[in-house]
């Protein structure tokens, strides 16, 4: 972002309206028209839910009460089934702008979510061995003169930290401000050259950010168009995080999972939407820091697993695809006689997938943003 837009958030906050900013996004600016989009998925998301195996003869006495939504599915490449409330996401793989890539898994063999979540986020071999992230490292391979960071979250993110400056800002915990207040400061920024233009563009800002703090896919909806938004024009974001929690579903996975995949489509149809032409610029990388067990527990729910789902979308993925060296959900074929175990590296998935989205060389950029990968070559994920 460039410096006005953080003097925007100033003026926001000065009014009090910037408790209107959606909270927990990170993003960067390159100068590229190329705009990536991580969405971490804090908690361990089940992809045996989100993409099942219903092909697998296994699955479904694993699974039990959870695999009700989708036995009746229609299969994708002939084994999995998509969640159905993924729908757009499901419209975006008929279009082949999303892809599938299941049983990855970071180098990360335990099951602790901090953990987890540092190796994904530092691109690590093991937790705490690195203190910068991935992302940060992928802004120091982009144009030195344009990147821009900021954090809109109590903290930068660990993905977004290291030597490349990225700003934060947490929005504030105060009530909004009246409209009789906002209508108070824009008269007495009214004749200032400077403070006018910078107060109507904080107002537009929380416009656009209207509606995010409702619930479910409403609220999901909001944050979606307001990352676009933030991305838009010459200006705009180029590099985004977007975190999202409540994946760890212990207990009541059901309608829990329901509601949480309802959210996660709405965010990327909205992302889509109002992103307009520069979605086919546009990369979104969905990766959560392990999977779940294969087998349901006794609450409804699943527990920490091993490997899972990744998703890609955007104009320049190519899509249409499940990439998966199925390895089975047979008692001899889990890991550690409870997971789905992990047949491809989850970093270099993600690795391969920026670098061709912005023309690096793989055989340079993917072992510096991931240098705890494992073995791996993912190759046309990216349309040329």
């Amino acid at each position: 972002m460039l410096l006005h837009r953080r003097q925007i958030l100033a003026g926001v906050t000065a009014a009090g309206a910037a408790s209107l900013l959606l909270p927990r996004i990170a993003f960067a600016r390159a100068a590229t028209e190329r705009r990536l989009v991580f969405v971490i998925q804090r908690g361990a998301a089940d992809g045996l839910a989100t993409l099942a195996p219903t092909g697998d003869p296994a699955y479904a006495a694993l699974r039990g009460d959870l695999a009700a939504d989708l036995a009746d599915r229609p299969k994708l490449g002939g084994m999995f089934a998509l969640h159905p409330a993924l729908t757009q996401l499901g419209a975006m793989y008929e279009a082949k702008q999303a892809l599938f890539a299941h049983a990855v898994a970071s180098p990360y063999r335990d099951r602790s979510h901090f953990d987890g979540q540092n190796v994904l986020e530092t691109g690590g071999a093991q937790p705490y061995d690195r203190q910068d992230g991935w992302m940060n490292r992928l802004l120091a391979m982009l144009p030195a003169d344009a990147a821009r960071g900021l954090a809109v979250s109590a903290t930068i993110p660990t993905a977004l930290r290291g030597p490349v400056q990225v700003s934060s800002y947490a929005p504030s915990s105060l009530p909004d401000a009246s409209n009789d207040t906002l209508q108070r400061v824009s008269s007495l920024y009214a004749d200032d050259p400077q403070l006018h233009a910078l107060w109507e563009e904080a107002l537009q800002t929380k416009a656009m950010a209207s509606g995010f703090d409702a619930a479910g896919a409403k609220g999901a909806a909001a944050a979606g168009a307001l990352v676009a938004s933030l991305m838009a024009g010459d200006k705009g974001a180029r590099v985004v995080m977007v975190e999202t929690t409540g994946w760890d579903t212990h207990s009541g996975q059901r309608g829990r999972l329901n509601a949480q995949l309802t959210g996660l489509d709405a965010l990327l149809a909205a992302l889509k939407t109002n992103l307009g032409p520069n979605w086919e610029d546009t990369l979104v990388v969905v990766a959560t820091e392990f999977g779940r067990t294969a087998a349901a527990n006794g609450t409804g729910g699943t527990d920490h697993g091993t490997a899972s789902l990744a998703m890609l979308a955007g104009g320049t993925v190519n899509g249409g695809r499940i990439l998966s060296d199925w390895p089975g959900l047979s008692a001899a074929n889990l890991y550690e006689n409870r997971d789905l175990k992990p047949t491809a590296s989850l970093d270099a998935l993600i690795g391969g997938a920026v670098a061709a989205h912005f023309a690096l060389d793989p055989a340079l950029a993917v072992p510096r943003l991931f240098p705890g990968s494992s073995s791996g070559n993912f190759s046309g994920l990216i349309r040329a």
